[in-house]
């Protein structure tokens, strides 16, 4: 028995009120479950995060996937390359606040944390476990002409002439903002 936790919930139930006895101890009781199970819970996560690849990516999108429901992460690695990760389904908590979380990032640069969930015998998902805001750097011009060229299905020209009515550097790097502006041309190009 872990009567940390019994502590915990008798501290948190507050002190006794005289002749309330037994409402207290249910109280009490009921908070020591409570906690139990959100212990339980955290050291599932913790050993999931422990477990987990972790990598630095640029988050680019946050989608919900309509036919499983699940949050669906498009990230682009400093090399270009590109990445889907999912999230648990909408529906459940940890899956809605991974949503929330990702959503918030959107544009970011963020530390993925990624495990794989078996999906059927022979399929494993990329899924999500956490990220962590990397903050909102700029985008090397690498890397901001690359999203460019997928985003154009790879037309190259189309991409380069997004690229110059945005008016953008050949070298260095750029903000968020100016790659929007530059995709935004993109449907003018």
């Amino acid at each position: 028995m872990d009567y940390s936790l019994v502590i915990a919930a008798a501290h948190a139930a507050g002190p006794c009120p005289p002749g309330e006895e037994p409402a207290w101890g249910r109280r009490v009781h009921a908070l020591t479950v409570d906690l139990h199970l959100i212990a339980s819970q955290a050291a599932q996560d913790i050993s999931r995060l422990d477990s987990a690849s972790r990598f630095v990516a640029f988050l680019e999108n946050v989608e919900i996937e309509e036919s499983s429901r699940r949050g669906l992460l498009t990230l682009r690695n400093p090399a270009g390359d590109t990445e889907h990760i999912r999230t648990e389904q909408q529906e459940t908590d940890r899956g809605r606040d991974l949503i929330e979380r990702a959503r918030a990032l959107q544009g970011r640069w963020v530390l993925v944390f990624r495990y794989n969930e078996k999906a059927s015998a022979t399929k494993q998902v990329r899924m999500l476990a956490h990220l962590m805001d990397l903050g909102d750097g700029a985008i090397a011009v690498n890397l901001a002409k690359k999203i460019l060229t997928d985003d154009a299905d790879g037309a190259v020209p189309r991409a380069q002439a997004a690229w110059a009515k945005a008016g953008l550097p050949d070298s260095g790097a750029i903000t968020v903002e100016q790659l929007e502006r530059a995709r935004a041309g993109l449907k003018d190009a």
